[in-house]
């Protein structure tokens, strides 16, 4: 397996060289909506340790990415009127990965609504300025 490479866009998010639509961090994760989402609300969850993925994280690591997608799933429902959530993982190129920092797709659903095609259309700023904005208030509220 290839190494980690301290230059993909996720690590310049997590080091603020890149900005994000943060709507959840800690100390050890960073949740923020996807710039090209499935669904409204579509979030990003990943660890700050530099993870390619699933197959090098460290287990406590992965525990608590996975704390934090619940957190966020369960205040994504309150914050869209979501009937479901999808989650979604990819493992290195062969398995759909594209960004090489391991993250979890948390994507908010409506029932009978399929979701958009993955990178179809980037999503205008304001609207996910808002959206970061609706979450993190739900968030806050737990």
């Amino acid at each position: 397996m290839p190494s980690y490479d301290q230059n993909n866009i996720f690590a310049k998010i997590l080091r603020g060289e890149l900005p994000c639509y943060k709507v959840y961090e800690d100390d050890k994760a960073l949740a923020f909506l996807d710039i090209m989402p499935r669904a409204p609300g579509h979030m990003l969850v990943l660890p700050k340790a530099p993870a390619r993925n699933i197959l090098d994280v460290g287990a406590a690591d992965l525990a608590h990415v996975m704390m934090v997608a619940q957190k966020v799933s369960k205040a994504a429902v309150k914050a869209f009127g979501a009937d479901g959530i999808t989650i979604q993982q990819f493992n290195e190129g062969a398995g759909g990965q594209v960004v090489f920092h391991l993250h979890i797709h948390v994507i908010p659903r409506k029932a009978g609504v399929p979701m958009k095609p993955p990178a179809a259309e980037k999503e205008k700023p304001d609207v996910l300025a808002e959206q970061a904005k609706k979450l993190a208030a739900a968030i806050a509220a737990g």
